[in-house]
């Protein structure tokens, strides 16, 4: 597996997984990508640091509150464009993607809720999730 930081030409950014490299290299030529937040089939990959495995304990980053701001803000946008674009299915979460994913018919973008159990389980079948923070709309 290997994951790419991919922007639209809407200068979205965010993160994807492929089996390979030459099947993002498939994909993009099929224009089978599509950005997550503007649905544009124009990505190309960003530069993006590997994974790297250190074995000294990492101190912990420590935000400051502009940048911490910041955070907040971007997750409110996703969490809005999820609410607008996606139907909630809440628990049911893991038996719909099931569904979707096992019938090449049904297509449609769903969210809800998983346990770490449920979440396991259907990466086992290997269908892929993307876990977003959720923030409540009473939190400033």
């Amino acid at each position: 597996m290997i994951k790419y930081l991919l922007k639209c030409n809407n200068k979205h950014e965010f993160e994807s997984w492929f089996s390979e490299s030459k099947e993002y290299e498939k994909l993009k030529k099929n224009f089978l990508i599509e950005c997550i937040f503007c649905g544009s089939k124009n990505i190309e990959k960003s530069i993006m640091a590997p994974n790297i495995f250190v074995t000294k304990k990492i101190k912990e980053k420590r935000f400051n509150s502009k940048e911490f701001n910041k955070i907040k803000k971007d997750l409110t946008k996703i969490k809005k464009f999820v609410e607008k674009n996606f139907e909630f299915v809440g628990k049911n979460f893991p038996r719909e993607i099931r569904e979707i994913y096992y019938d090449s018919k049904k297509n449609k973008n769903i969210y809800g809720t998983a346990t770490l159990k449920e979440k396991l389980e259907l990466e086992e079948e290997g269908i892929e999730l993307v876990t977003i923070p959720w923030r409540e709309n009473k939190e400033n």
